[in-house]
């Protein structure tokens, strides 16, 4: 079996498995998230866990009751180092972990391999961190899932809403757009930016801009879907590294939503 190793444990989570299982317990033991409907999506911060491991936590925390429904998770995130125009899927077989390996769903591969828009690209997969962050909370909050990664490059969000119309699937597949906030702005500016960029998400408005969210092109794709399939999205958390774990000259924002069927749809 091909097998991703880890790019960036030791570096933005710890690489010490029993170190790695007792923080995100921790986090995930400690967000506080209201009761919710089922998550169909969503929307995860993914920067080191000392700076928005408690944002994520508190997405990741909604799905712990639906542990054994969710088999299957679409994962989307953004390209920090190669570029990619459209969307790119690894060509392995399995992500490994310190907590192990997840193997990564074949079947929802061949579901959208022949699309245009989709190509596969072991370059942008073997140093990104915006997928890889996000599996040792999934390995915690669900119980046995396979994977479909996804990297995501400049394209439009019909392109992606496509392609996640492909792997919709029912209350077994969970679908986690990865994507921080502004980038380098003085505490107080990022604050008004973001709760901006916060309010455009809450209306499904599908023109968040790359300065706006770094996963600007999936999380345009998923408001897209979500507007299509009658989702309400809700936000869990809204903060800054600035709250965290860095100084508030320079923050990066974060935010968590989960997004739910509507009580009319």
């Amino acid at each position: 079996m091909t097998i991703r190793p880890t790019a960036v444990a030791g570096m933005f989570y710890p690489a010490d498995p029993a170190q790695l299982q007792a923080t995100v317990d921790q986090l995930l033991a400690v967000a506080q998230t209201p009761p919710l409907q089922q998550p169909k999506a969503l929307i995860v911060p993914h920067a080191g866990y000392v700076y928005s491991g408690p944002t994520a936590a508190l997405a990741y925390a909604t799905l712990v009751p639906w542990r054994a429904t969710i088999q299957r998770v679409i994962l989307l995130g953004p390209t920090h180092r190669v570029a990619v125009r459209g969307l790119a899927l690894p060509d392995c077989e399995a992500f490994a972990t310190p907590l192990g390996e997840v193997r990564l769903d074949a079947a929802a591969r061949a579901l959208i391999a022949q699309l245009p828009q989709v190509g596969v690209s072991a370059a942008a997969h073997a140093q990104e961190h915006s997928l890889e962050v996000h599996l040792p909370f999934l390995q915690r909050a669900l119980a046995d899932f396979t994977l479909l990664p996804l990297a995501v490059g400049d394209t439009t969000p019909e392109a992606v809403a496509e392609v996640l119309e492909r792997l919709w699937g029912g209350p077994e597949t969970l679908i986690v757009v990865s994507s921080d906030l502004s980038h380098f702005l003085t505490y107080a500016t990022a604050q008004k930016v973001d709760r901006d960029t916060c309010s455009h998400i809450l209306d499904l408005a599908t023109d968040i801009r790359p300065e706006q969210a770094c996963g600007a092109f999936p999380v345009n794709g998923l408001l897209l879907a979500a507007q299509r399939h009658g989702l309400c999205p809700t936000l869990l958390d809204l903060c800054n590294s600035g709250d965290t774990a860095g100084d508030r000259q320079r923050v990066v924002g974060y935010a968590a939503f989960a997004f739910h069927a509507s009580d009319h749809g």
